[in-house]
């Protein structure tokens, strides 16, 4: 890293409407350095990064590139430039392959009259082979959400960049992904090559970044060395006051009992997962840990019978369930909230209020079935008073919504049911601090108020500080359970990775 600015922004502001999202921001990137963008959702980070890469265009300030004013008009002006942007949302054509994704602007501008398949793959496969081992010939909507993020990433260093933009890069990735991912990082700061770093992770932000920098409600507030601050300042920083409760209080032993809400007995699926059987405690937050690939989802799946030809028993509050769709699941009870927020969480484009009544327009219907606007917003209005929705109009689409938000409105739209039992697949995800400990709060509460809570999550200080439980899955099934003090990291890898159990595994 060197003292000399690659790009400078001074005195840059942005307003949608009424709205203000950057207020007169000053912010610099140093040529070779890894530098740490933090705040919460809606702090403004997004929108200067937009700016940056050309999506969005400035209403006042400057941006000069190696000392000169510049205007970026546009994506493919930034690309010019040597900006290359990794955004947090995938965004790749489903229905073509890896390789054509990660080649798709050179093809777009190339004047070959035919595609060359093969040669297009074999690059591919030279970039790809320093991220993970996906075949370049698959289609992308056969990928998991870890290997497109990949994927995402091995398009953006296939441009000849100078400044690389990384919002939430490690977001869907597995920890051996990630530490690939920082490897190359490195590496390409070594080359003199300028990262921006977006993260929510103070873990990844302290190894791996040099500097870090600090939004707040669109303003800048500082810009420290990693040496020279400690991860709760910059928390503290972010938030404007000091956060020391992001995991609320898990059960005391005066409030455990021995009722049963659900039991899952010898569940499988002929592929993915075999001979599974637990139970989950009236009043626990129950964890399910493991690599990615073990099948966590998976089972959870299986068991809303959202997927796969499961068999095995089901038992919910002492009463041996016949699913066989998700439908009944959802009529017994049972929801399940996707990993895949943007995909299967909510509809971006539609209203929240709309969103909130999707799982059952029933109780927001008349006899003819016509939809009442009126339930809709007393429902959307409840809900979202219950979880401490910061939104302008109900009926705003839930795009227009931080990260944090948009996963409010699809936790609201399980709630709207009247669940008995919810499932939840990564639940903060892409969510900052600040969002992060209300949505543990609201788990908590939840299961205090007698609604079975089940948290995948590929974060273990997430599972560790807000589950009382946590099994562990490895290779499609439970390998071992953990809880108490022996609900470590450590203990959670051994198991996660086919160590074996832990002594209070065998109990």
């Amino acid at each position: 890293m060197t003292d000399q600015p690659i790009l400078r922004i001074s005195g840059l502001s942005k307003s949608f409407g009424a709205v203000q999202a950057l207020k007169e921001v000053d912010f610099e990137l140093r040529e070779g350095e890894i530098h740490a963008l933090a705040g919460e959702n809606g702090a403004g980070k997004s929108t200067l990064m937009n700016i940056i890469d050309g999506i969005l265009q400035p209403d006042s300030g400057e941006i000069l590139i190696d000392g000169k004013p510049v205007t970026i008009a546009s994506p493919a002006v930034a690309q010019k430039l040597g900006i290359g942007f990794v955004h947090q949302e995938i965004a790749l054509c489903p229905d073509v392959s890896v390789a054509e994704n990660i080649f798709m602007a050179a093809t777009n501008t190339s004047r070959a009259f035919l595609m060359n398949y093969r040669a297009l793959e074999k690059k591919a496969a030279r970039v790809l082979g320093e991220l993970a081992d996906i075949d370049p010939s698959t289609l992308v909507r056969n990928l998991s959400i870890s290997h497109q993020q990949l994927v995402e990433i091995a398009k953006a260093l296939t441009l000849d960049c100078r400044i690389l933009i990384l919002d939430e890069p490690t977001a869907a990735l597995t920890e051996k992904e990630a530490q690939v991912l920082f490897a190359i990082m490195r590496r390409l700061a070594a080359k003199g090559i300028s990262i921006i770093y977006i993260s929510h992770r103070m873990v990844e932000i302290f190894a791996n970044c040099d500097r870090v920098s600090v939004f707040r409600d669109g303003r800048y507030i500082t810009t420290r060395t990693v040496c020279e601050i400690l991860p709760g300042d910059v928390v503290n920083a972010m938030v404007g006051r000091v956060i020391d409760d992001l995991y609320p209080r898990k059960q005391t032993e005066a409030e455990k009992c021995d009722e049963i809400i659900l039991s899952v007995g010898n569940l499988s699926e002929k592929t993915r997962f075999r001979h599974v059987s637990f139970d989950l405690r009236k009043g626990e937050i129950l964890g399910i840990a493991g690599l990615i690939g073990a099948g966590r989802s998976e089972i959870v799946k299986g068991i809303c019978r959202l997927e796969g030809d499961v068999t095995g028993e089901v038992t919910l509050n002492g009463r041996t369930l016949d699913l066989k769709s998700y439908r009944d699941s959802i009529d017994e009870g049972i929801v399940y909230l996707s990993e895949d927020r943007k995909g299967e969480g909510v509809f971006l484009d539609m209203p929240i209020a709309a969103n909130i009544s999707a799982l059952d327009l029933e109780q927001v219907s008349n006899g003819a079935g016509l939809i009442q606007r009126g339930r809709e917003e007393r429902q959307a209005r409840d809900l979202g008073d219950r979880l401490n929705l910061k939104c302008g109009s109900l009926f705003d689409p839930v795009s227009s919504l931080s990260g944090g938000n948009q996963q409010k409105v699809a936790i609201a739209k399980m709630l709207s049911v009247n669940p008995k039992l919810i499932f939840l697949d990564e639940p903060t995800r892409g969510v900052d601090v600040g969002a992060k400990a209300e949505i543990h709060r609201i788990l908590r509460n939840l299961a205090r108020s007698g609604v079975g809570i089940v948290v995948i999550s590929s974060e273990l200080p997430e599972l560790i500080g807000v589950c009382d439980r946590v099994l562990v899955v490895c290779e499609g099934r439970i390998a071992g359970e953990v809880s108490g003090d022996e609900m470590t990291e450590k203990n959670i890898m051994h198991l996660a990775s086919g160590g074996g159990a832990t002594a209070a595994a065998l109990h």
